[in-house]
């Protein structure tokens, strides 16, 4: 009785990079749509830029599979302390026209040329750390009866590793990529099982909060109030655009504006490919959203959130096939983390929320969140080649009892 031999592409989850292919395909026709009409003498270097920076990326999420978990879970608070570090560059390199364009500084800067976005790289180290963070207090206290002391002794944990990282994006002024960080923290939270006693009172308190915050930003001495606190002009005016994008048209809420005129604009079949009557200002970019709206419709919008949800499908699929407790903190993590992205991406360009800078994952021009974004994809392929390597050990030891009995039947 012949045994079959399992090939390197038996092991590989192709339903979950075929969703992840065809969005970075419509990212690519997005944005050279988006600079042919905005940047028509650079076309081709920036979409072979993107071209470029994908190919990188896949490149580096196809070694990334091939990691396993004690690999991982050695090399993960090396992986943090090189994202902190890379963190604190933008804050010795930058622009200064972009940090006044942008009111951030996020992006490393040297000699007039912006190189990455270290808070990009440090999201899936967030994610690692956090993950590790988890899987060492279950196996510490695995023995130990969950009680509300010991949750929050957790969440402690959790919130040193949390700490430093909103402490340099507060130095960098840079809200948007904070709230992402806080939304993979909330997932790992829910995730790690701690008791609704804790979770119900924080979420009212932070609902609280929010309703009394946005009851005084809607008053000007209250608007007033906020920024004698602190809060920087453009992040009012980001506020003040989301609730009012078409006062102030054209002037502070003149890129909100212009986007959902162009989502309106493509009906449900869209205008054609290549076609644009307005400018969007960096829609190809944060605003790309709008590109595929005005160009396909409602149809092709909802085909690409049709590619979301088949990708986080797969991804949930492989996270519940898994019995590795590091891979399914992870998946949980990467997952929040693309969730919190679709949603306030498309969420922000269609004015349900307000404008944070938030790249639409696998579609929007840039370098750096592409290529984090797919090492996230090479991490969730990693737990399904472990699931596979796994399910091989099994099958082996059956077919080789099948062997012995039918020797010895003979």
């Amino acid at each position: 009785m012949s045994s079959r031999r399992f090939s390197i592409d038996d092991r590989i989850d192709y339903s979950l990079i075929l969703p992840v292919l065809l969005l970075l395909l419509i990212g690519i026709i997005a944005i050279y749509i988006a600079v042919s009409h905005d940047y028509p003498n650079n076309v081709w270097p920036i979409v072979g830029q993107q071209v470029a920076w994908i190919i990188l990326g896949v490149f580096i999420s196809f070694v990334v599979m091939f990691f396993n978990t004690h690999f991982l879970y050695r090399l993960t608070p090396w992986f943090y302390v090189l994202g902190l570090g890379l963190m604190i560059l933008p804050l010795i390199f930058y622009s200064p026209d972009l940090v006044a364009s942008t009111g951030a500084k996020n992006w490393v800067t040297i000699h007039g040329t912006t190189l990455f976005q270290p808070s990009e790289f440090m999201k899936m180290s967030y994610i690692l750390m956090l993950s590790r963070v988890n899987v060492f207090y279950m196996q510490k206290h695995r023995d130990r009866e969950r009680t509300i002391k010991l949750d929050l002794w957790l969440i402690v944990q959790l919130l040193l590793f949390t700490v430093p990282v909103m402490f340099l994006l507060f130095l960098q002024k840079d809200l948007g990529t904070a709230l992402v960080f806080l939304a993979i923290f909330a997932g790992m939270i829910l995730v790690s099982g701690v008791s609704w006693k804790i979770i119900l009172p924080v979420t009212g308190t932070a609902l609280a909060g929010f309703t009394a915050f946005m009851l005084t930003f809607a008053t000007r001495e209250g608007r007033a109030f906020f920024h004698h606190l602190g809060m920087q002009t453009y992040q009012i005016n980001r506020i003040l655009a989301w609730l009012h994008p078409f006062d102030y048209a054209q002037t502070t809420t003149y890129q909100q504006a212009q986007g959902q005129i162009a989502i309106g604009s493509g009906g449900v079949w869209g205008q054609g490919f290549n076609v644009s009557n307005l400018l969007v200002p960096v829609r190809e970019s944060d605003m790309i959203f709008t590109v595929i709206a005005e160009d396909f419709g409602f149809v092709g919008c909802i085909v690409v959130i049709a590619l979301y949800f088949l990708l986080i499908y797969r991804m949930l699929k492989i996270t519940l096939k898994s019995n590795n407790q590091f891979y399914t903190y992870i998946s949980t993590g990467f997952i929040m983390m693309l969730l919190f992205h679709i949603f306030e991406n498309i969420g922000a360009v269609t004015g349900i929320l307000p404008l944070t800078g938030i790249p639409l994952p696998f579609i929007s021009q840039g370098g750096s969140a592409i290529i984090s974004n797919l090492i996230g994809v090479g991490l969730i392929l990693s737990m399904g080649y472990q699931n596979s390597l796994q399910e091989e050990k099994h099958i082996k030891p059956k077919r080789m009892r099948k062997k012995i009995i039918l020797k010895q039947m003979k």
